[in-house]
């Protein structure tokens, strides 16, 4: 197969137009194009009155090496690369006979959990999956219950469940994360096999949607049970056993559930999510090695969807392959803080995120068809662990890594008090914003919220809803990216508080063997370990920490990928 990067044609092209296109491209007579498949399609809309689509394809056609050999000078024309997925190797039937080995254990079912236990199951390992949170039918209820009837529970919500926090986004499938590997075509290739649309394959910016990604876990839960794998769901860790090696070393020995039950494993995964605060708590009173890292904090702001679009596709917004328009967006302030849109949802709504009682969190969700009335993203603020350092001191000491979570803290329980209770959220007019005063009335903009937002000072001096320094950069950053989207800064758009988990305020350190720098057989994974931020790259660390594990567990039967 032949590999074309970069073929450009016109937006409004017709169909009939690609095969001329890449036989001109190639070179050839028509009859010498076999067949092609598009294996990634993206937009170049520099230009709104002239947006162009740019393919990649792998063509099929008559002598192949002759071509090659012709075209060889061409940067854009290579033999199409292998992206299928190779696993370093397959437990035998009896791998579990006579009880000598135990069986590894998962603790989390989120993006990164689903596909480390997916993995470890088609190699024959038999995972079992310890989900601290609900069956995703039943966590949707439960989610759906804070929403509407302001009722949080506080172990089943959009942070803890089967699905992870991932299940209440807008299902973005992509990440800037490297992947000489092409592990990101394995999570997408299995995602489709789970009912994913297959445009999810080829297009640039390939999402899902809240509905779809239900259906998908529980197709993806049926096949993991199916291979020999175990979920067993309200089955929160409480524990982690540890004891010393005869090298000398601490070892993963078990960890111990909620109900008192000790469940024995020589090799753990914790892929926690990002608000699995007192499992970090746990893990570091038991010594697990982790340091404090940088995280952002914000709001969310919401705009007209047809505002984005026009400012991102004039005259081609509302076009079928353009879809709903997005936005990237940073700034770096007066003050030295870098300013930036986070998770953006287009045509989607902001949600209440909390898992804790008492405090506000908010996010961003959105389905499938994108087709709701408002476009929303985080605009958060980059903060070092030296800005939420709880001792006072500046001597570049390290910083306690359960600092960040303090931190988080005080900010949605300020959010809490200022919304009036009820996780009704507080919320203020971008014009308002601008100008430090509280807004009175929503505008043209009604915000999606549930519960519901109350209009506030946000910049408060006495109960302000951010950092000062925050509030500053915010204020000075609008205005700017009015400079890259038109009506950016316009005066009834909304901002609502408070978006404080963008990722994991720490980090549980790991060495090259993905293991804990100072626990054998833990094997820290994901965005709550730090290590990843979004679905795509959740699951891709899964996938790596599985076959990291399964190195460890099948020994000299584990092939080792050169690129691995």
């Amino acid at each position: 197969m032949i590999r074309i990067t970069e073929l450009r044609l016109p937006l409004h092209h017709s169909e009939s137009e690609l095969r001329p296109a890449i036989v001109q491209r190639l070179g050839l007579q028509d009859a010498q194009l076999l067949s092609y498949t598009v294996f990634k399609r993206s937009y170049d809309a520099r230009k709104k009155t002239a947006i162009t689509l740019s393919y990649t394809l792998d063509c099929e056609v008559q002598d192949e090496a002759a071509t090659l050999a012709r075209l060889s000078g061409e940067h854009t024309i290579k033999p199409t690369p292998d992206t299928s997925y190779k696993f370093v190797g397959h437990a035998a039937a009896d791998f579990y006979t006579g009880g000598e080995r135990l069986r590894p254990v998962v603790v989390g079912f989120g993006p990164c959990g689903i596909l480390a236990a997916l993995v470890l199951a088609q190699m024959g390992l038999r995972p079992i999956v310890l989900e601290r949170g609900t069956q995703v039918r039943e966590r949707t209820k439960d989610t759906w219950d804070l929403w509407r009837k302001q009722n949080l529970h506080p172990e089943s919500n959009v942070q803890f469940g089967e699905g992870g926090a991932g299940t209440f986004s807008d299902g973005k499938l992509y990440s800037q994360i490297s992947d000489p590997r092409h592990l990101t075509r394995k999570v997408l290739t299995e995602f489709v096999k789970a009912g994913a649309p297959e445009e999810i394959l080829y297009v640039s910016k390939p999402h899902i949607g809240t509905f779809r990604l239900v259906s998908m876990v529980i197709k993806i839960r049926a096949e993991i049970e199916r291979l020999g794998g175990e979920i067993r769901f309200q089955q929160k860790v409480t524990d982690v056993l540890i004891e010393p090696g005869q090298d000398g070393l601490r070892h993963v020995r078990g960890v111990q559930l909620q109900s008192g039950e000790q469940l024995r494993t020589d090799h753990l995964i914790v892929a926690l999510g990002h608000s699995a605060r007192d499992t970090f708590t746990m893990l570091h009173e038991r010594g697990v090695f982790m340091e404090a890292k940088p995280f952002s904090i914000g709001y969310r702001i919401e705009h007209p969807q047809s505002l984005i679009d026009a400012a991102r596709f004039g005259p081609n917004a509302g076009h079928p392959l353009l879809g709903a328009a997005d936005y990237k967006l940073v700034h770096h302030a007066k003050n030295g803080r870098s300013v930036y849109s986070f998770c953006m949802c287009p045509g989607g709504t902001v949600v209440a995120a909390t898992s804790e009682p008492e405090r506000v969190v908010t996010n961003g969700m959105s389905q499938y068809s994108r087709a709701e009335r408002n476009a929303n993203a985080g605009i958060v603020v980059g903060i070092s662990p030296e800005d939420y350092r709880q001792d006072g001191k500046r001597d570049g000491s390290p910083v306690n890594p359960l600092d960040g979570m303090a931190f988080q803290r005080i900010w949605e329980s300020r959010a809490y008090e200022l919304g009036g209770g009820g996780y009704i959220a507080p919320g203020s007019l971008v014009g308002d914003f601008i100008k430090r005063q509280r807004s009175s009335d929503f505008g043209a903009v009604q915000p999606s919220y549930k519960p519901g937002v109350l209009l506030t000072d946000l910049q408060d001096k006495q109960r302000g809803s951010l950092p000062d320094y925050c509030l500053e950069a915010i204020r000075e950053a609008l205005p700017a990216f009015a400079r890259q989207i038109k009506g950016f800064d316009r005066a009834d758009a909304v901002l609502t508080g408070v978006e404080t988990r963008t990722s994991s305020p720490l980090r549980i350190t790991r060495g090259r063997d993905y293991q804990s720098l100072n626990v054998r057989g833990l094997y820290p994974a994901g965005e709550g370990a730090g290590y990843a931020g979004g679905i795509m790259s959740a699951g891709v660390d899964g996938i790596e920490v599985a076959e990291a594990l399964g190195r460890a567990l099948l020994g000299e039967q584990a092939q080792i990928d050169p690129q691995a």
